[in-house]
């Protein structure tokens, strides 16, 4: 007698029982509805055969049916109001994702970056040549964390100002949206010539803070590839601006999955940039003279092109130290 074959592994019978589990899962699962039909189809049965059957047993019956078939619907109810929960709860975590960025816009990113200035131990900024960084950022930073006695962490990412392409591709871009205001003095066109007074200008000014606040831990990363948005990133909050503040700009609170995602996005752009060894600053004045100021440079293998006057080296000085605020109103 031939025998019949079975898969591998499978024990005999055991089909049959994952069936019958099946099925009496199925039963527990839709136990309303068996239930009124089961009461429906006696009823049915009960007055074929009234004759055989008392009224107190028929009504009984039917009583039984009505029970089931509003617990039927208690407990569609039930799902429904379940599924309405959960419907719910998509929408509002949809809308918590929405809130976690808010525009800001003139005066409120100036009121942002104050805020955000106020209690903060740690600062990392992205940008062009850190102008804004220099001339209010930094300064503010470092007064406040002498007033509290505390610590304070800096990283700069800025454009690199012994690359020559990367200055001119900054001065190009700023140039594309600088084009259209009336004022077009030495000041306020952008060249690759200022691109690179500005970023060394930042890269003097970290140096002479550092030498003035122990406390103070700041990196300064030169990067080649030009940004189009400015992140100022603190304890409190990501505040991501564009050169011109009347254009709309960003703020994201920490704890939000978009701060931790720009956290991580700026220490990968840091880990791609060339990284200044600041310990190798020779001591600045209060107010360094050129001569102080080409030494530092070329401590930091970031010596001035030959093409640098005397004259330039003074500008860059003052940039660095009496910075103006270029969002002064």
């Amino acid at each position: 007698m031939a025998r019949r074959n079975t898969p591998s592994g499978q024990v005999p019978g055991r089909s049959s029982a994952n069936r019958i589990e099946a099925a009496v899962a199925w039963v527990i699962r839709h136990f309303d509805g068996v239930v009124a039909i089961s009461g429906a189809l006696v009823v049915g049965l009960m007055d074929i055969f009234s004759d055989a059957v008392s009224d107190n047993v028929t009504s009984g019956a039917t009583l039984l049916v009505l029970a089931a078939l509003v617990f039927g619907s208690l407990t569609e109810r039930r799902r429904r109001v379940a599924d309405i929960r959960e419907a719910t709860t998509g929408t509002q975590k949809a809308l918590e994702d929405l809130a976690m960025v808010r525009s800001l816009s003139g005066t409120e990113v100036r009121r942002a970056l104050d805020e955000a200035r106020q209690n903060t131990d740690r600062w990392v900024f992205k940008g062009g040549t850190g102008t804004y960084l220099r001339a209010v950022t930094l300064p503010e930073c470092v007064r406040k964390a002498q007033e509290q006695r505390r610590s304070l962490t800096m990283k700069i990412d800025i454009v690199n100002p012994s690359d020559a392409q990367a200055c001119e591709a900054y001065a190009r871009f700023r140039r594309t949206f600088d084009g259209g205001q009336a004022d077009t003095t030495q000041r306020r066109t952008w060249s690759a010539e200022r691109t690179r007074k500005e970023s060394y200008a930042t890269v003097l000014a970290a140096c002479w803070h550092k030498q003035r606040l122990d406390v103070l831990e700041i990196d300064v990363h030169l990067s080649s590839v030009v940004p189009t948005l400015r992140f100022d990133l603190t304890d409190s909050c990501l505040i991501i601006t564009q050169d011109d503040l009347r254009r709309v700009n960003l703020v994201v609170d920490r704890g939000r999955p978009l701060y931790d995602y720009y956290l991580t996005e700026l220490h990968q752009a840091r880990e791609q940039a060339i990284a200044l060894d600041l310990h190798r600053a020779p001591p600045l004045s209060d107010e360094p003279t050129v001569d102080e100021a080409r030494q530092l440079f070329e401590r930091l293998d970031l010596a001035l092109p030959s093409t640098v006057t005397d004259t330039d080296v003074a500008e860059i000085v003052e940039k660095a130290l009496h910075a103006e605020n270029p969002y002064r109103s």
